[in-house]
């Protein structure tokens, strides 16, 4: 079904709408009233059955209310069953496609009530050795296919049949039209894509076998939505999702200390429109991969976000002065909406966010979207009227967003400075309080303690951050105070429910307390925000793993690997061990970073597969290298004797380490989690039930 989209769009200029039907149970059916229900969806040009050998069934849904509801209809339209094609010929408007051999039966009856010969576009692997199956994109042996076909031809004989019908039906309106004849106008369109599918012949589709896809009663649709060509065909045209991408601004300063300038500036657009309700705005670590000059086109980058507009950007700086240019793209056609020139001299901060809300405000108006008084209030509250207390912000974010740990003193640095300058500045203490946690290893040592003091003055400052309530909940529950804990995740829930930090953040949260449900679908909400985002797939990846989804843990794995991510070492030597995959580990040369992590996977194996000496050996030279309590235990762990497991835990809880939170549902401790040692344990933390 892709692959026909993908002929269609080279096929036509115009753009035309697919409708594809594949419940099994259902069907276009939506209300318990089958003709009222149907009375929009089946009123399109082309009906598409694909025929397999359950199709032809009059006892089916498909067949008795998509079928012959389509056939009905036709006889009563304008255009009719049969259309005179350009050449002469006479084509139906009803294109099977066959992806099974049919019973003699099923061909008798489809011409019946057709009353036309069944001539089908066949998409049929035949063999002399009786195989008989759906055509796949890729055949291994095409040669041996009796039918001779070929996916990709028979794909383009669909997209060049479908043009010439609408081509014909076009002719016929254009003809109705100069003669000055009404031509009733079919009172739908198809609105939507009800739910898109994969190729019927891959087998992929989950919880489908490809006997199950190839069986199921799938149909299409096809219609034109440009009234230029076929007047008076149809109804307004579909709403266009207001859905944006804001690529990363380029930086045309001299100076390359102006980047984080450049990227605040983006950075703010980007977060007026997620404001803006109507707007489904990608989030900035979902188009990070954009920057640079080197990238696709805008129609590659577009459809690969999965988004209808682009915005793109460059600023310039020197000194107090600043120079921006922001465009608004139609990301189907690469054709510019709305462009603008910005120069200001910055003399406080209200300069910077105003420019900032007048592009909001100018994209709104573009794409025809009225804002709430609410959203205007969000765009002229400045979170500061420091400009220097802004501008080192943004140099903090700058570093802390490079998410390394060589990265964070000088992160912490310029979040103190603002904080110094602005100390109302609610920003910096967020950002603050989340770099001073990521240093800290243990919740008694100093930098924690004041990682708490400064989240809680965040939040004071502004109680309607949703990033700032959920870092705050990250640290209550790395102090064990699971109940308050949650009580702010589920405020952050009311106040930013599509936030993809908040989300992601919930979503760990649920899988440290063993709700793998929650925990799934709230990883799974932030990526459908923010797709690319890796600390929300390796928050997902822990979802997974810790519900024991060790085949969907690896998916993930897999998935960052195509975006160029990797998972933490950690994380994936864990999941090696859980696929007993011993032998990998063992053999695996030590990397470069992650040594701790390395000797903790190697100590594990080795005791698995009953090396202890050489265990132990390793185990002794973490101990001396400084590795968390935790790491010996979850080495320990794979020891058939729990003794030293128990006794690493046990120091890891007196220490107060903060990673001891996951003892709950990490699957190296499953087997001794029962232990009274253990046990004493988590009931100390007081996990919620």
């Amino acid at each position: 079904m892709e692959a026909l989209k993908t002929e269609l769009e080279a096929t036509f200029k115009e753009d035309v709408s697919v409708y594809f039907d594949e419940n099994l149970h259902d069907r276009l059916q939506e209300t318990h009233n089958v003709d009222k229900s149907l009375e929009d969806k089946l009123k399109c040009l082309i009906f598409i059955p694909i025929l397999s050998q359950t199709y032809c069934d009059p006892a089916s849904y498909a067949w008795q209310y998509e079928f012959l509801a389509f056939l009905r209809m036709v006889e009563n339209d304008p255009f009719g069953k049969d259309v005179k094609l350009r050449s002469g010929n006479v084509a139906s408007r009803i294109l099977p496609i066959r992806i099974h051999d049919l019973e003699q039966e099923d061909v008798n009856l489809f011409e019946k009530e057709t009353g036309t010969v069944l001539r089908a576009l066949d998409f049929v692997f035949n063999t002399s050795t009786g195989v008989s199956r759906p055509l796949n994109t890729s055949e291994d042996h095409p040669n041996d296919n009796l039918n001779n076909i070929f996916y990709n031809d028979q794909i383009n004989k669909a997209g060049h049949a479908i043009k010439e019908i609408i081509q014909g039906m076009k002719a016929f309106s254009s003809q109705k039209v100069s003669e000055n004849t009404h031509v009733p106008v079919p009172p739908g369109e198809l609105l939507r894509e009800k739910k898109a599918i994969q190729d019927a012949n891959t087998g992929q589709k989950k919880g489908l076998n490809i006997r199950t896809i190839s069986a199921s009663a799938i149909a299409l649709a096809v219609i034109i939505l440009s009234s230029i060509f076929i007047p008076k065909l149809c109804n307004p045209a579909q709403q266009v999702e207001k859905s944006i991408a804001v690529l990363p601004f380029f930086n045309d300063s001299p100076d390359e200390e102006n980047t984080h300038f450049i990227n605040g500036i983006m950075d703010e657009i980007l977060n007026n429109l997620q404001s803006i309700k109507e707007f489904r705005v990608v989030s900035r670590t979902s188009v990070e991969q954009y920057r640079g000059e080197s990238k696709p086109t805008i129609p590659e980058i577009a459809k690969k976000l999965n988004v209808n507009y682009i915005v793109e950007g460059s600023g310039q700086k020197y000194g107090s002065t600043f120079r921006l240019r922001v465009q608004l793209i139609d990301a189907h056609n690469d054709r510019h909406l709305w462009a603008e020139s910005y120069e200001r001299e910055i003399k406080e901060t209200r300069e910077i966010f105003d420019i900032q809300s007048q592009i909001a405000e100018s994209i709104a108006s573009e794409l025809e979207t009225s804002l709430t008084p609410q959203e205007i209030e969000h765009f002229d509250t400045p979170p500061t009227a420091n400009v220097e207390a802004y501008d080192a912000f943004l140099k903090g974010r700058y570093f802390y967003e490079k998410n390394i740990s060589s990265a964070t003193p000088e992160a912490i640095k310029w979040f103190e400075e603002s904080i110094r300058l602005d100390s109302a500045f609610a920003l910096p203490w967020t950002y603050l309080s989340m770099c001073l946690w990521r240093n800290s290893a243990t919740t008694d040592s100093p930098t924690y303690k004041k990682a708490i003091e400064t989240s809680v003055r965040a939040v004071e400052l502004d109680p309607s951050s949703g990033v700032a309530i959920v870092n705050m909940a990250e640290i209550l529950d790395n102090h064990h105070n699971f109940l308050e804990a949650e009580e702010k995740i589920r405020r952050a829930l009311e106040i930013a429910p599509d936030d993809p930090y908040v989300l992601r953040n919930a979503g760990r949260f649920f899988g440290v307390i063993g709700r793998e449900e929650e925990s799934i679908s709230f990883c799974k909400k932030a990526l459908q925000i923010d797709p690319h985002n890796s600390t929300a797939l390796n928050y997902l990846f822990d979802a997974y793993f810790f519900s024991g989804y060790l085949q969907q843990a690896r998916s993930v794995y897999e998935e960052k690997k195509l975006l160029g991510d990797t998972l933490s070492y950690f994380r994936f030597q864990r999941l090696l061990l859980a696929e007993k995959k011993f032998d990998s580990i063992l053999t695996i040369s030590p990397p470069e970073k992650g040594i701790i992590e390395y000797k903790m996977a190697l100590a594990a194996a080795n005791f698995a597969t009953g090396n202890k000496i050489e265990a132990e050996g390793i185990i002794n030279e973490l101990i001396n290298d400084g590795a968390s309590n935790y790491y010996i235990a979850f080495a320990n762990s794979f020891e058939e004797d729990p003794e030293n497991a128990c006794l690493f835990l046990e120091k890891s809880y007196a220490a107060k380490e903060k990673i001891l939170t996951y003892l709950k549902v990490e699957p190296a401790f499953e087997r001794i989690r029962n232990e009274p040692r253990i046990r004493n344990i988590i009931d100390k933390m007081n996990f919620p039930e």
